[in-house]
């Protein structure tokens, strides 16, 4: 038995290795590191082509959107056909090992976005291509989250791994900031020094190292992944697509029946759209709005990091006290007044109070939102899996992560394009964020069906 448990412990750790490894995408590549470079590159891109800095800066926001709105809908699309054939043939290492190496090459491509002459279209190509697979790869190492421990343990588990995860993210973050990515001005890291390894600050190499750096980062660390980490017990199929077809779409008939995890699946389709927006548009609009430099995006980074890490672990304890639903709720209102926060935030006026140019005013409020980011967003992901947990019981688990999937994706495109959209009309990125005000309390509207004890034994 003593060997039992020590096993069943090495799978946890092991499952936690992947938040750990994957993690820096989020915090390197989405959010704090690469979208500040490419904005100011493609700033400046625009700005040589002869549009004004604003006009600039909105079409950076725009184009960055509109990648992200392709790469939505395209994992919109298959998201539901890969479940579907993950669950009918009970394999899902072999898809957690083939997006993984989608998420290597798509980071390792984002080094060519040269600071002179950049082709912008290649590096939103390559950060589409790592994102649809890290996405895809979480969808299938989430679905061996009901197998881990009892489901009393599921929301301490899920906070704790979300915890590590981003524990992982601010290390990377730290050592980008000390021995990589330059100030534009300086060309010197955090610690002032020139980037490691004979990196050229004026090619800003030490910056682009962020794409080549996060695919060695998962290479390393997925290890303890690959090793402690086995297929979750129970029969398998030979690939067949019609009856896997077949099986999606009973499933989704059957939620005519089942109201809560309808109600759920609809709520935290639209959480988790507008979460992702506003990770991915952070670093943007730090970028183009407030002028940040890489290095200052950096120590919002690690702001936005330790929070996160500390509020999932809380989180997580009191998911397992008063479970998820609590949690969801606050850390929604929380994202949402942030939203309202961002969409009145400019460089020369708050709400439409115009300050000094001198003011430092802005630059706090967006290291708050930072913080408070970072905190709701872990806290309400790691409660959204148990949420998921509680609609399922552990024979059920593939088919309802393949819903959980399905819905976190079929509108996966929308805040992005709603934010490129509003960008577009308004020219002012500020703005552009509020749809995401609309999405949240949508969310919150649609929690009100969902049982805090969901439906699992139904």
């Amino acid at each position: 038995m003593g060997n039992g448990v020590a096993m069943n412990r090495k799978r946890i750790w092991g499952w936690w290795f992947f938040d750990w490894a994957s993690q820096p995408y989020a915090t390197l590549l989405t959010t704090f590191i690469f979208p500040v470079y490419f904005a100011g590159v493609a700033r400046d891109h625009f700005i040589a082509q002869g549009m004004t800095p604003e006009a600039a800066g909105a079409a950076t926001q725009q184009l960055w959107g509109d990648g992200l709105a392709i790469c939505g809908a395209i994992i919109a699309v298959l998201a539901p056909v890969l479940g579907a054939i993950a669950d009918n043939t009970g394999r899902r290492l072999v898809w957690i090992w083939l997006f993984s190496g989608c998420y290597m090459a798509g980071a390792w491509g984002l080094w060519f976005l040269m600071p002179d002459q950049p082709d912008l279209h290649l590096a939103v190509l390559s950060f589409g291509i790592g994102l649809i697979g890290v996405e895809f790869a979480t969808i299938f190492t989430n679905a061996m989250l009901p197998g881990l421990a009892p489901r009393s343990e599921i929301g301490r588990l899920s906070g704790s791994g979300f915890a590590f995860g981003y524990l992982g993210g601010l290390v990377s973050l730290a050592i980008m900031l000390l021995f990589l990515a330059e100030g534009a001005e300086t060309g010197r890291t955090l610690l002032g020094i020139p980037p490691i390894l004979g990196l050229d600050p004026l090619l800003r190499e030490g910056t682009r190292a962020a794409g080549p750096f996060t695919a060695l980062w998962y290479l390393l660390f997925m290890i303890p992944f690959a090793l402690w980490v086995r297929e979750t017990p129970g029969p398998r199929a030979p690939l067949r697509l019609g009856a896997a077809m077949a099986d999606l779409w009973r499933l989704l008939i059957s939620l005519r029946h089942r109201r809560s995890l309808g109600a759920w699946l609809l709520s935290s389709m639209f959480l988790r759209d507008a979460l992702n927006a506003l990770y991915a548009f952070g670093g943007i609009f730090a970028g183009t709005v407030l002028g940040w430099p890489v290095i200052w995006a950096g120590a919002f980074g690690i702001v936005s990091a330790i929070s996160a890490a500390i509020v999932s672990w809380i989180g997580g304890r009191a998911d397992r006290r008063w479970g998820p639903k609590p949690v969801i709720i606050i850390s929604t209102l929380v994202l949402t007044a942030v939203c309202v926060l961002i969409a009145g935030l400019g460089r020369q006026q708050v709400f439409g109070l115009p300050l000094s140019a001198e003011s430092r005013l802005p630059d706090v409020l967006f290291f708050l939102c930072g913080a408070l980011i970072g905190g709701a967003g872990g806290a309400l992901q790691a409660a959204a899996r148990t949420m998921m947990v509680r609609h399922t019981t552990p024979q059920r688990a593939t088919e309802a992560f393949g819903l959980y999937a399905l819905s976190g994706k079929a509108t996966a495109f929308l805040a992005p394009l709603l934010i490129a959209v509003v960008t577009d009309l308004t020219g002012n990125p500020g703005l552009g964020v509020s749809p995401l005000i609309v999405i949240f309390l949508l969310a919150l509207i649609l929690l009100g069906w969902v049982k805090p004890t969901g439906e699992a034994q139904q």
